[in-house]
């Protein structure tokens, strides 16, 4: 369902159960994964990608949620916060990521996606998008929470509200991803600068904080006072 390996500083994990759509069992395969890189020692960072070239991640397994009797999607009333709890990890994660964007990643492969720090997207095929008004479902309060601090106010409208998706060249120039490379170059370009990031990884507790600082509890950029006040008090915003 989900491998991991390493090499030298950088460990790559690859989703390998096709559409990689997510479910209970896929979730909780994830979060094994994350236990195993963040319980490493010494400079380190993460590449996600997919082991197939058309899909990245096609979102919420459909089929699960709409059957019934076992499944091996697994516990249907446990994903949601489940699945929620591993994006709020993932976006704090205490070293580098990069989601290397080798196919479609659609609704919650997007938000996969968008939790990592750094998107790198094939250039040639595939797309980006927030499809849940498509599907008729509402995007919740915690997702909008996410596609707001990740996106400029434009692209995060015509994202979250018209569904727009998102090549590789627009997503670029949108501000999405930070780089787009043809496929047979996307994964060892994303591996390359996952290598030159990897020392930032060493001090997992400086890292984590500061990614908290930004995206937790009490966030710095969500206080409601502006920044002069801020410096000219900082006893009160530790």
């Amino acid at each position: 369902m989900i491998s991991l390996k390493k090499e030298e500083d950088v460990f790559l994990l690859t989703m390998e159960d096709g559409e990689n759509r997510w479910n209970t069992s896929f979730v909780r395969k994830f979060t094994e994964v994350l236990d195993e890189v963040e319980a490493s020692e010494g400079p380190a960072a993460l590449v996600t990608t997919s082991s197939t070239e058309k899909f990245f991640s096609n979102g919420l397994d459909l089929d699960w949620r709409a059957s019934t009797g076992d499944h091996r999607g697994g516990d249907r009333e446990a994903f949601g916060k489940e699945f929620t709890r591993l994006m709020g990890r993932l976006i704090t994660f205490p070293i580098p990521t990069i989601a290397a964007v080798n196919g479609h990643a659609f609704g919650a492969g997007f938000m996969c996606a968008l939790c990592h720090d750094f998107r790198f997207m094939r250039t040639d095929r595939g797309y980006v998008c927030a499809n849940e008004v498509e599907i008729g479902m509402v995007i919740p309060n915690s997702e909008l929470a996410l596609f707001r601090h990740k996106l400029p106010i434009n692209i995060f409208f015509e994202t979250v509200q018209f569904a727009r998706r998102w090549s590789g060249p627009d997503a670029l120039a949108a501000g999405i991803v930070q780089q787009i490379e043809p496929l047979e170059n996307l994964l060892d370009a994303a591996m390359k600068r996952a290598g030159e990031l990897a020392r930032l990884g060493a001090n997992r507790n400086v890292f984590g904080k500061m990614k908290a600082a930004i995206y937790g509890e009490n966030a710095a950029i969500n206080h409601p006072h502006g920044p002069a006040y801020m410096l000219a008090n900082a006893e009160q915003f530790h």
